[in-house]
């Protein structure tokens, strides 16, 4: 437990930092399972790195649960992880679950529509979705149409590319036209396992802040239940939302 709680203070002081001590966000983890990553979800990397955005949505959410995905040519939702439960998590919901499709090619847009259904349709909420998407290379273009649907909604996406892959696509997030705000940041870490806890998170959190800003200043944040921990009314469900925004 005592590496998790160092995790956390890096992590406070980059919100201090970063002025994010007050905003509250649901955190998302999508980790890539294809078979070139293989090696690191056997050396225990993947499991580092679970940890590492655990320690995030520690701060950020209020009940302190990371969601996660996994994707190949196939994805799987799986169960959210906690500070409780987070020791051999890869290995015990991952590697050892036959259910989970693994090592396999890749495929993003199924994964990040589920994404979008979860948290626009299925858990609607007032809170951003802080989304952490891990990928060795090779992301298919077809995630553009989805980025670009999504960037009216209060969903921020953070790629993170890892090791030597091809992420030419990636690096075109910035610029990406056709945005009401961008919605969608990349970071290239070679070797993840070597960056420190604090470049980490003041990497990942980067461009989060100006998203927050430009949200708030567009309306698809709200103000005062973004910053606010208070008790909130229960929001309710607007039918067809995921939808309307994909036709599925």
């Amino acid at each position: 437990m005592a590496t998790i709680d160092l995790q956390k203070k890096s992590v406070k002081i980059v919100l201090e930092k970063k002025s994010l001590t007050k905003v509250r966000a649901r955190v998302g983890l999508v980790l890539d399972i294809t078979g070139s990553m293989r090696s690191l979800y056997k050396n225990g990397t993947v499991q580092k790195v679970v940890e590492r955005i655990l320690a995030i949505a520690s701060q950020f959410d209020d009940d302190g649960q990371l969601d996660v995905w996994v994707y190949d040519n196939e994805f799987s939702r799986l169960k959210p992880v906690t500070e409780r439960d987070f020791e051999g998590y890869v290995n015990r919901i991952i590697l050892e679950d036959d259910l989970v499709h693994k090592f396999g090619r890749n495929d993003e847009p199924p994964v990040m529509k589920d994404v979008l259904k979860k948290y626009l349709e299925e858990e609607q909420s007032d809170d951003p979705a802080y989304i952490v998407f891990i990928n060795d290379g090779g992301c298919k273009k077809t995630i553009k149409p989805i980025i670009e649907s999504s960037a009216k909604y209060p969903v921020f996406w953070q790629f993170v590319g890892i090791g030597d892959g091809n992420f030419d696509f990636l690096k075109t997030l910035d610029t990406m036209e056709g945005r009401i705000v961008d919605n969608a940041n990349f970071l290239h870490i070679a070797e993840i396992d070597k960056i420190s806890d604090s470049q980490l998170y003041d990497s990942l959190l980067n461009e989060f802040p100006s998203w927050i800003r430009e949200a708030r200043e567009k309306g698809i944040l709200k103000v005062e239940k973004t910053v606010q921990p208070a008790a909130q009314e229960p929001v309710k469900k607007k039918q067809g939302l995921f939808t309307k925004l994909f036709g599925l």
